[in-house]
């Protein structure tokens, strides 16, 4: 059985990577493991939700002129889901039976 990663959790990891130095989409993209389309639907959908911010490069290079930067909004939902993941993973202590 494969463990598929949601799009919420495509979404954070993106986000990490942009909070973490990787402004390039294409630096982006193999950082995140996620194709190219997908990439840009998510870029927009963050974008629009005002989590991360797309600007123009300085480096002309010739390939792609945009990077992009994390928001304090997309800071507060990365704090936000790296609580709750810490939450969710914490486990239970495992109960003794006694066997009478």
């Amino acid at each position: 059985m494969t463990n598929r990663r949601g799009d919420v959790e495509i979404y954070v990891n993106i986000m990490e990577e942009i909070r973490n130095g990787t402004i390039k989409p294409t630096k982006i993209m193999y950082a995140s493991n996620i194709s190219w389309l997908p990439l840009q639907r998510m870029l927009k959908s963050l974008i629009d939700n005002e989590l991360i911010v797309e600007s123009e490069s300085d480096e002309k290079d010739g390939r792609t002129d945009k990077v992009y930067g994390i928001t304090d909004k997309g800071r507060s939902v990365l704090e936000y889901f790296s609580k709750a993941s810490v939450l969710i993973e914490q486990k239970r202590p495992v109960e003794i039976m006694s066997w009478r």
